[in-house]
């Protein structure tokens, strides 16, 4: 055979190859977007996949979520977008509710359906000493995170070292169950309305009440019901969420605001909005108050909105103090 030949016809068949590539996918065009959406989480996904399979429909630059619900569960997961990514930690610090079902009469080495499952005893006991045990683990109590969590110790999640068949020293946490309500319980089934503190394990309660009952219990199912002021009624899915257009999407998002919407609202006239944009500490008569949502005009001139939401701060000993404030970008994007 030719060399030259040969030579030719690779050539020719690696163009032909090129042109017969498929062209790459364009590129999303990003865009500031600043909001809240309240999405309902369907169990199976991660909170991460998620905020981006939302954040891929809105086109957003920049977005967060206000703390992670297991793969597992579903139900509320407050996304953040722009400025509001500024105040998630408020949302995280917030109190939450979950609707819990319960198997009765089985262990789980991870208190979930992904562990492996041991039988425990029948469950025999009446109504009178579940209200005793739901009573028991109601209000400030300890719990011991489990080893199939993401909490971390040395540097390596805890669900690493059980992977590894390892068991580690874990410190018990303080946290507050504020009510367990009865739902339903047919035979094996019991689901219970759980309202609770931040870094609450609802496995770990789960089992907690299998122990006191008696019979041992492991989590089926659990969905977040709340999360501080927001609820689930409130909550988009994302198949619903994909079949709207980019205006119906972007109605959805509440103001970044609405994550402080339990904070009192502190009014400032021009030039006091315009001290506390450049983090400036001023006097002012006003009960001290741990945090508050600041308002004012808007800087640029010519702006829609005749007040704005600034940033948040605190009032101590008479000063006015900033915590988290908008850019002068994100006020002017709130006011137009």
């Amino acid at each position: 055979m030719n060399t030259a030949i040969g030579i030719a016809d690779a050539a020719r068949t690696a163009r032909a190859g090129r042109r017969a590539a498929p062209a790459p996918a364009a590129r999303v065009a990003r865009r500031a977007l600043h909001g809240v959406l309240l999405l309902d989480k369907p169990a199976g996904m991660t909170s991460n996949a998620a905020l981006q399979r939302a954040r891929r429909l809105l086109r957003a630059d920049k977005a967060g979520h206000t703390g992670t619900l297991d793969p597992l569960a579903s139900g509320l997961l407050p996304l953040c977008f722009g400025a509001a990514t500024k105040f998630a930690q408020a949302n995280l610090d917030a109190d939450k509710a979950y609707r819990a079902t319960l198997r009765l009469g089985e262990r789980s080495t991870t208190f979930d359906g992904e562990g492996t499952i041991t039988p425990g005893r029948a469950p025999g006991f009446d109504r009178a000493a579940l209200d005793a045990a739901c009573a028991a683990l109601t209000g400030a109590i300890e719990q011991l995170p489990p080893m199939h969590s993401a909490l971390k110790k040395d540097g390596r999640a805890l669900y690493e070292y059980a992977r590894a068949g390892q068991t580690v020293e874990r410190m018990p946490r303080r946290v507050s169950i504020h009510s367990i309500d009865l739902v339903d319980w047919q035979g094996d089934a019991l689901v219970l309305d759980v309202r609770c503190s931040k870094g609450t394990y609802i496995r770990t309660l789960a089992a907690d009440l299998g122990e006191r009952l008696g019979c041992g219990a492991w989590l089926a199912a659990l969905r977040r019901s709340a999360s501080g002021g927001f609820d689930l009624a409130q909550a988009v899915t994302l198949p619903a969420l994909e079949a709207l257009d980019e205006a119906a999407r972007d109605a959805l998002l509440l103001a970044p605001d609405a994550l402080l919407a339990e904070a009192p609202a502190l009014h400032l006239q021009a030039d006091d909005a315009g001290r506390f944009l450049s983090g400036l500490r001023r006097r002012i008569e006003h009960p001290d108050a741990p945090r508050v949502r600041v308002y004012g005009p808007p800087p640029r001139a010519g702006a829609r909105a005749a007040e704005v939401f600034l940033g948040s701060a605190r009032i101590a000993c008479g000063e006015l103090i900033a915590e988290r404030l908008l850019s002068p970008l994100e006020v002017d994007a709130l006011a137009a």
